[in-house]
């Protein structure tokens, strides 16, 4: 017996180690096939409801067509949002919930004022990239912001893609900025009268009004005064845009009128009625009922819903697409997936092909994509059509 114990103890201490060296791989195992995490802040109650339901319903939908592909490297995606109701707090409330009971890599903001106050906490935690609802200026700046990204231009560069066609279409031209009085707003209007002169474009007139319904018929006679070609409006939704275009027109003012994308969605541009026909704006993804190019992955949205999709959805579904690419090419690297290997694989993303959603390949340098289109609203057929190619501020 007592000869047999040292076998024994022998024994166990071999099965000891065979077991050790199966659990290595095994745990490698199970942390390769983690659910890769996309968390949300998403409005979808309050005032950009409208927008955040789209958005949800795109990330939702993307996330469903990579995980029946079998999902990113054998891992799932999952999506976790959280309803903020466009409220700074509820968001970052809704960020701690979601990151403390989930291991997040990718994140989907709901404002420019969350994706400001969260930034710190993005910066210390260090394992998230983040994009969202936001095309705040102030955003593309990878120095003070550099686990944060842009779906499409600032908001300087949607003024850029418009002062580009203007000066295109009417060398010399004179152009109004018609804005609200928000951080919203006020963001494109002084570097974007720098880039109208250097254009060549003349700016004779700059209106701040209040966001929403407000009587706006003072600033519209001054408006006319200034006899501008092209009128841009930022910083609203909708209204006041109808109210100046209906009084202009009425003034007889021949003015252009213009938005950029928060008014630009399709259903938006169809509240206008009749005094909307002709109005355009700078769209950086092809519309939902775009048929006049090949476009794969909107054939795909198509298919899924059959029924009209908003810009915001758009805006959500490429989200999650270049998330995904980010995801892949850090695991591609053998990199583990942290904020800065996601930035740099996003980074290093050239001529990029997104299935048509955006109708030229895609180089995504810094925390922006400037590429855009502008588009015009034809009444009649209830649909906004293209009025000028892609522009890219790269070229």
């Amino acid at each position: 017996m007592k000869k047999a114990q040292p076998v024994s103890a022998r024994r166990r201490s071999l099965l000891l180690a065979a077991s050790a060296a199966l659990a290595a791989p095994l745990a490698v195992h199970a942390q390769a096939g983690e659910d890769i995490v996309i968390g949300g802040s998403i409005p979808m109650t309050g005032v950009f409801a409208f927008a955040g339901i789209g958005i949800n319903a795109g990330i939702a939908d993307y996330v469903k067509i990579v995980n029946d592909a079998g999902g990113i490297k054998g891992r799932k995606l999952r999506y976790v949002p959280e309803d903020t109701g466009y409220k700074v707090d509820a968001s970052v409330a809704a960020f701690k919930k979601i990151t403390s009971q989930n291991k997040v890599n990718l994140y989907y903001g709901d404002s420019t004022g969350f994706a400001k106050t969260i930034n710190p906490e993005l910066d210390r935690n260090g394992q998230i990239l983040m994009a969202g609802a936001s095309f705040a200026t102030e955003l593309n700046d990878p120095a003070k912001y550099p686990n944060q990204f842009l779906v499409g231009p600032d908001y300087t560069e949607m003024f850029g893609i418009l002062l580009k066609h203007i000066a295109k279409e009417k060398p010399g031209a004179k152009v109004a900025f018609v804005y609200s009085d928000s951080e919203f707003g006020r963001d494109p209007i002084e570097a974007s009268e720098a880039m109208a002169k250097k254009l060549g474009l003349s700016v004779p007139v700059k209106l701040m009004t209040p966001p929403g319904s407000v009587d706006v018929s003072t600033e519209v006679i001054k408006l006319r005064r200034a006899n501008p070609d092209y009128t841009i409006f930022h910083g609203y939704i909708l209204a006041p845009i109808p109210e100046f275009v209906q009084q202009g027109k009425q003034m007889g003012m021949t003015s252009q009128w213009m938005g950029t994308f928060w008014t630009m969605d399709s259903s938006t541009v169809m509240k206008m009625g009749d005094a909307g026909d002709g109005f355009m704006g700078v769209m950086p993804y092809r519309y939902y009922y775009d048929t006049s190019a090949k476009a794969p992955m909107l054939d795909k949205i198509r298919q899924l819903r059959p029924e009209y999709q908003s810009t915001a959805y758009t805006q959500g579904f490429l989200t999650a697409m270049l998330f995904t690419e980010a995801a892949k090419r850090t695991l591609d690297a053998g990199k583990p997936l942290d904020g800065k290997n996601l930035k740099a694989a996003l980074n290093s993303i050239k001529n990029f092909d997104t299935g048509g959603l955006i109708g030229v390949p895609i180089t995504i340098k810094g925390n922006s994509i400037p590429v855009g289109r502008v588009y015009k609203a034809d009444m009649k057929a209830q649909k906004m059509v293209a009025a000028s190619d892609w522009i890219s501020l790269e070229n």
